[in-house]
């Protein structure tokens, strides 16, 4: 097959994308016959989206390239599910036949009856990831020994939540204390924490990673952009952004682009990072103001000013050069305002279908990572040290004073000491301030704070 270069610059067809698999691998050091060996740790949507991409794309150079995917095993899916993923199954002509010519076909039929109990990591193998089962993906090969998964692995996507990633590398550094060389991480996830002692910073993924697993920065990248999983998978146009050094940055930025995904690169790692999980808080809130306002398309415009205000105010504190981050910033905020899990999530909560008490894991959703970022981020900039001059008061306050509806999301979400539908009130308020003021107020001060991102 001779291959075709597409306007965007995508390589199209089987000798183009074996070069670029062929790149990779010289440039990781592989020799013929060893194995490039690639593996996802965890399954959410699209931790399995990003692996089934790289399967559908390089799997069939088997004496290449290994891809692998690991996830906790024991997961059962219940009864509710399986019935679903039975019809799924059955409206999908190409995949019930895929599962009827690897014999596992009767297995879904069983578990629909009741008369047997399906897990995750099981219909992983088939295909179905459980957060995303409307979408069947290519078979994954699927390892439920983490270490088995990662001793040797040349590249380690990180698909976990940000909850879970320190705890997690932490375990992974144990198997590769005797390792020559290090692994190199693409992390995927959208979430922060934040350190008050000994100054107020914030810590990403990526820093995570770094410290749990003693990997060197210059080897993890963080790969994000305004993406729904299972339309990406569905080949629905679509770009993101992998940033970190430029030994890896670039490669793997050719390496991974396809024809309906674009990938460009960066070398503002860390902001990028924080900017993922920055649209998540306010994505809460939109999906509130939708499910009370009945989706008054008034009211959510109203919304989307004032949180995109603070969101500017916010970026103003967090880096030198705001204006860089605007154009990914908010088509990141829209995606997940249209239709991510985060804005579900508030939608949900503001029905009466979820409960806070519920915690942050939802059935059929995963993390929602949206409500450990409002807690971050509202401690961090509740802090003296990080005061700024109040516009109209003629006195020092902590940045968070002027954020009204980060403070609002903070006493629904975290101190549970408000009712959902008091968001309304930071859309109704008349003593608050004009959007346009606060924007203004950030970009004519010496805002930024280095220190936050643990900058000297």
């Amino acid at each position: 097959m001779v291959g075709s270069v597409h306007v965007n610059g995508s390589v199209n067809g089987g000798n183009g994308t074996e070069e670029r698999l062929d790149e990779l691998r010289r440039l990781l050091g592989k020799s013929e016959g060893d194995l490039l060996k690639i593996v996802s740790i965890g399954a959410g949507a699209w931790g399995s989206v990003f692996a089934a991409l790289l399967q559908d794309a390089y799997g069939h150079f088997r004496e290449k390239v290994q891809i692998r995917v690991w996830r906790r095993p024991g997961r059962a899916v219940d009864r509710c599910t399986a019935e679903h993923l039975f019809d799924v199954i059955n409206s999908r002509e190409d995949v019930l036949r895929r599962l009827i010519r690897r014999c596992a076909y009767l297995k879904y039929v069983e578990a629909r009856l009741g008369d047997r109990t399906l897990y995750a990591d099981e219909i992983l193998r088939d295909g179905f990831c459980l957060n995303m089962v409307d979408t069947p993906l290519c078979p994954l090969k699927v390892v439920t020994n983490l270490q088995e998964a990662v001793w040797d692995a040349d590249i380690v996507v990180n698909g976990l939540p940000s909850t879970e990633t320190r705890e997690v590398f932490e375990e992974l550094s144990k198997y590769w204390k005797e390792r020559i060389s290090v692994p190199v991480i693409i992390s995927l996830a959208k979430g922060i924490e934040a350190s008050l002692d000994p100054i107020p910073r914030i810590i990403t993924p990526t820093q995570m990673i770094s410290s749990a697993a003693g990997v060197p920065t210059e080897n993890i990248l963080y790969l994000g952009g305004p993406n729904i999983a299972s339309e990406i998978y569905n080949k629905e146009y679509a770009n993101a952004r992998i940033c970190g050094s430029n030994k890896w940055r670039k490669p793997l930025a050719k390496f991974l682009r396809q024809p309906h995904f674009i990938v460009w690169d960066n070398s503002d790692l860390v902001t990028h990072e924080v900017m993922g999980g920055l649209k998540n808080v306010y994505a809460i809130g939109a999906g509130m103001v939708a499910a009370l306002t009945n989706e008054s398309a008034t009211s959510k415009s109203v919304y989307f000013a004032h949180c995109t205000s603070e969101m500017i105010f916010i970026t103003h504190l967090l880096t030198e050069q705001p204006e860089k981050l605007a154009g990914p910033l908010l088509a990141d905020t829209y995606v997940t305002l249209l239709k991510g899990r985060n804005a579900w999530y508030g939608q949900m909560l503001a029905k009466g279908e979820l409960r806070l008490d519920m915690g942050d894991s939802i059935k059929g959703k995963g993390m929602i990572q949206g409500i450990s970022a409002v807690g971050a981020f509202f401690e961090l900039l509740s802090q003296p040290s990080l005061s700024v001059q109040h516009p109209e008061e003629n006195k020092q306050v902590a940045p968070a004073e002027l954020c009204p509806i980060l403070k609002r999301l903070y006493r629904i979400l975290i101190k549970r000491e408000l009712p959902v539908r008091d968001i309304l009130q930071a859309l109704r308020d008349e003593t608050m301030n004009d959007p346009r003021e606060r924007i203004e107020m950030a970009q004519s001060h010496a805002f930024y704070r280095p220190s936050l991102l643990g900058k000297p």
